[in-house]
């Protein structure tokens, strides 16, 4: 007895748990050939602002780990992308990759994540410092997480360019809301399953689908979010600007007009880290 096939229902990750988008707004993925693959859920503001909710919930926790605990959750993710090389290849295939620069694209999304995994036990020795001062004070500098950082993944490289920006991030304790590519977003949404079944707590990542032109100015004026990375045009990064300047939010942008080698090692960096840390002085008198 011949059977219909099963298609897949695609959800974004939020929270720790799998949702729709809460307007129930989807819009079609073809694949390369144009064939429909599957109906992607559209966020809107309001899902945005449901993440963050999840995220302040979970990034306190996080951020109050060990270094080294925070180092073997990531490095944990990085083993489950590759035990499913396979799957997460063939999901960027159907954005249209050739096999070979998919399957480069997994392995050196699964590096740079170890790469980062080994950052988070050394990061503050290398960033803090104990400050020389020509006074009878200590002055000693320590990192903190700045909290919840919103993400605006590119177009392209929809799975490398997503974990490069949002990997520097949770090394350092904060929680992400991540916006994923609008052209490609089936890579982040397979991502997505992986992060559930990590130890990764839920809410620490936080992985949402949609149109950019919806969803950026609510990432520019969200006043929980304290910092955005990613890759913005012209337009997006006059609003982000303008958004971030009254929310008083950081702002680490990459120009989309400028496209970037996210297989290159200089797409990897202890001072990414550091874009998403704040820096804590002490003084203390010595003898008190």
């Amino acid at each position: 007895m011949s059977r219909l096939p099963i298609t897949k229902t695609p959800k974004v990750y939020v929270g720790g748990a799998f949702i729709r988008s809460e307007s129930a707004r989807v819009f079609p993925l073809k694949d390369a050939a144009g064939n429909f693959f599957a109906n992607i859920p559209q966020c809107t503001r309001k899902d945005l602002r449901n993440a963050v909710e999840a995220a302040a919930k979970a990034g306190p926790g996080w951020a109050k780990r060990t270094a080294y605990n925070r180092g073997q959750i990531i490095y944990r993710l990085g083993e489950m992308i590759e035990a499913r090389a396979g799957e997460m290849a063939a999901a960027l295939v159907l954005g249209g990759a050739s096999k070979v620069a998919a399957a480069r694209e997994v392995a050196a999304t699964v590096d740079r994540l170890i790469y980062y995994a080994g950052w988070t036990d050394k990061y503050e020795q290398v960033l803090g410092n104990v400050n020389p001062v020509a006074a009878p004070y200590f002055n000693f500098t320590v990192t903190e997480p700045m909290g919840i950082v919103g993400v605006l993944a590119p177009e392209e490289s929809p799975l490398l360019a997503l974990v490069s920006l949002f990997a520097p991030a949770i090394t350092s304790g904060n929680a992400v809301v991540a916006l994923a590519s609008t052209s490609q977003p089936y890579p982040a949404i397979l991502l997505g399953e992986m992060l559930a079944t990590s130890d990764l707590p839920g809410g620490v990542v936080n992985v949402l689908t949609g149109f950019r032109k919806e969803m950026v100015p609510t990432f520019a004026t969200h006043r929980h979010l304290r910092a955005l990375v990613g890759v913005a045009n012209a337009d997006e990064r006059k609003a982000l600007a303008i958004g971030a300047a009254d929310s008083m939010k950081r702002l680490q942008l990459l120009k989309a007009e400028e496209p970037t080698d996210w297989l290159a090692d200089s797409a990897q960096s202890l001072y990414a880290v550091r874009d998403t840390l704040e820096f804590k002085t002490t003084w203390h008198p010595i003898g008190a």
